[in-house]
Order: structure tokens, then C-alpha cells, then sequence
């Protein structure tokens, strides 16, 4: 998902670099939302695994 979220911020970057500016903005906007979607699930994972860790 970082991934993606990175893929979508190097589209943004080149769209508006050749003054694609709606593109550009929509590149970005997409990568931001799956950034804190990857950092909300990454997070959750993290708490999960704590957890999980200390019942064994």
C-alpha cells in the first residue's frame, strides 16, 4: 500500500511538473488517502501483534 501511495505522489510530481495541474491534484490527493489508510492498518497491525504477543 506504500507502495501505491508513493507510485501515486511520483505521478503527481511528473503531471504537474508538465502543468497537468487537475491531475496533478488528484495524483496527490489519491496518494495522500492511501498514505493514512497504510498508516491506520499499520498501526492496527502493530497493536494486534502486542497483543497477540502477550497471550502466548
Amino acid at each position: 500500500m506504500l507502495y501505491w501511495a508513493f507510485a501515486f505522489f511520483v505521478i503527481a510530481l511528473i503531471a504537474a511538473l508538465f502543468g497537468f495541474g487537475g491531475i496533478a491534484s488528484a495524483a496527490a490527493g489519491i496518494a495522500q488517502v492511501i498514505f493514512w489508510i497504510f498508516l491506520v492498518v499499520f498501526v492496527v497491525s502493530l497493536i494486534v501483534a502486542f497483543t497477540q504477543r502477550r497471550r502466548l
